[in-house]
């Protein structure tokens, strides 16, 4: 098929803006790895690219680049594009409605959406709504408050001491990765955590949750609307940040091993299946607590974990989801062979030939793109072996070689 794929941080959503490196980083490399896949797969990839970075020729396996250059231009191609290709697959964050958005164009174009239904990542992306139907069907998650924006600090202050003990966690509603995202241990902070959340995003209302012990990880599913199968039980690096910090998704490996892992890969599957309108790849995020798994959250969308699933799936996990959006097929069995583990490296910026030189590395998922020296620069790093120990020095090692070479 001919395939065109947008990612919504790289390809033109922040055009005539700061683009935010970190998320870059994670976005990127999400958009590298799937598109590799699908070009192996033997399909022809387009993809849209922000002009500032596809100036810099990245290390992009497509059949072609069509470069952004202004606000809101990336829409316009999407529909315009999409007329000459077959199926169009959209890599963005819930926050603002934007995957939403998007996917509700693709789909009125009349060509095929390899992303799950638009009205279900309506549905998913109202925390408010997600909370309760996870309660309603009884699966366990972390106690939640939705609260008003407009509340008062005495208000939010109340409630919070009325339903729950500190620490909490409180965050946006519409909130991706770790973005305005604060433990709060003390009641004196809540109010600068609600200026965090408003910094983040301009939702009428924000969550405050249990802080629950444990360990933070992921799933990768593949479903069909009907079944859904989890590959992979994936460790996260999280830093949780008190509100006059930052709070970040720092890495992860894939798989991992845990002795909760057959039950969260269960749960995770029976989540999803819940759902009407979940096909192609979903992730889920859970808290391992001592004796079981907490839901935190279901992403509708291709998320960071796929940077490592693809080098360690026994097929072609791209191939995959076309499968089960196109014909309801999923895999009929699969293994994963050795580890990956993966982290965000904040750099110096780089100069153009050392960017270059970076970006040829193996080991460099996503390069650190010399926008602005003003900014900050971050660079997506993997390892690989097979056993974690291995992998984690190997990650260690590129993470050494790409700062030794940068500086």
């Amino acid at each position: 098929m001919k395939i065109i794929v947008y990612e919504h941080v790289s390809g033109g959503g922040y055009a005539e803006q700061p683009i935010p490196t970190s998320v870059l980083a994670e976005g990127f490399g999400m958009l590298r790895e799937i598109v590799t896949d699908f070009t192996a797969a033997g399909h022809e990839v387009t993809v849209l690219l922000d002009a500032r970075i596809a100036k810099l020729h990245p290390p992009l396996d497509v059949f072609c680049i069509l470069p952004i250059y202004f606000n809101k231009e990336s829409e316009r191609f999407l529909k315009n594009v999409a007329t000459i290709n077959d199926a169009t697959y959209i890599i963005a964050p819930e926050t603002g409605q934007t995957l939403q958005s998007l996917v509700e164009l693709a789909e009125q174009t009349g060509k095929i959406s390899l992303n799950c239904e638009s009205k279900a990542i309506k549905t998913i992306a109202d925390k408010a709504a997600l909370y309760e139907d996870l309660q309603k069907k009884g699966f366990r998650a972390p106690k939640t408050l939705v609260l008003n924006r407009s509340d008062s600090l005495a208000q939010v202050k109340q409630a919070i001491k009325r339903e729950l003990s500190y620490p909490v966690i409180l965050k946006p509603i519409d909130g991706v990765g770790c973005g305005g995202l604060s433990i709060i241990k003390e009641e004196i902070h809540v109010n600068t955590a609600i200026e965090k959340v408003k910094a983040v995003s301009n939702a009428t209302h924000f969550v405050v949750q249990q802080f629950i012990v444990g360990e933070a990880v992921s799933l990768s599913l593949l479903c069909n609307d009907k079944k859904a199968m989890a590959l992979s039980l994936n460790r996260q690096s999280i830093t949780l940040a008190e509100p006059n910090e930052t709070s970040s998704y720092d890495g992860g490996c894939v798989p991992f091993n845990h002795p909760l892992e057959q039950e969260a890969l269960s749960l995770a599957e029976k989540i999803v299946e819940s759902f009407s309108g979940l096909w192609g790849y979903v992730g889920v995020d859970l808290v391992l607590a001592k004796d079981y798994p907490y839901i935190v959250d279901v992403n509708p969308r291709l998320t960071t974990s796929y940077v490592g699933l693809s080098k360690v799936a026994n097929f072609n996990v791209a191939e995959a989801l076309i499968n089960s959006v196109i014909n309801g097929q999923l895999p009929f069995k699969h293994e994963n062979r050795g580890f990956v583990c993966f982290s965000k490296v904040e750099t110096p910026t780089p100069s153009t030939i050392t960017f270059q030189k970076a970006a040829q590395s193996s080991n460099i998922i996503s390069p650190p793109f010399p926008l602005d020296e003003k900014t900050k620069v971050y660079s997506l790093v993997v390892g690989e072996g097979e056993s974690l120990d291995k992998a984690m020095r190997d990650l260690e090692e590129a993470k050494k070689n790409l700062l030794y070479n940068i500086i």
